[in-house]
């Protein structure tokens, strides 16, 4: 399953509102928020090593390095899962539903890419740190109710 044409622009929508929310959470201004070098990409558009069958989403870091320049520079990429993610919808239907759900996927991806160009994370952490940040995450999102 692969999004269709007003599932990809409900995902564009999503993240540019989950800019503003990240942009508010880390009190950072729309032109910060935006500075942060990433790009979204759907199922359909993925390489192979970029499919990942266990979450709704992933981030990919690259990195461009020009010859004759000591200092490259990277981006990240939102590695949509539209399989997932729709199936996920489908069968939980009407309790999930796909707008909010890319909501909270993309708020989800870019507090990440806030947080690894901060310094506040490491994108190469090890695989235990990375469920430790994830699950910390997710306590301080209970912990504001």
């Amino acid at each position: 399953m692969f999004f269709n044409e007003a599932q990809t622009a409900l995902a564009t929508g999503a993240f540019a509102r989950a800019e503003q929310l990240a942009g508010r959470h880390f009190r950072k201004s729309a032109e910060a928020m935006g500075a942060h070098r990433y790009d979204v990409k759907t199922r359909a558009f993925l390489d192979d090593h970029e499919v990942n069958g266990k979450a709704f989403a992933h981030l990919c870091k690259y990195a461009y390095e020009k010859k004759g320049e000591d200092k490259g520079l990277h981006f990240y990429r939102v590695c949509l899962q539209d399989d997932r993610i729709l199936d996920a919808v489908q069968r939980a239907e009407p309790f999930i539903r796909l707008s909010p759900l890319m909501l909270y996927i993309a708020t989800h991806e870019l507090v990440h890419v806030a947080r690894f160009e901060s310094g506040d994370a490491d994108f190469d952490a090890s695989r235990e740190e990375k469920e430790r940040e994830e699950f910390f995450r997710l306590k301080k999102v209970k912990n504001r109710r």
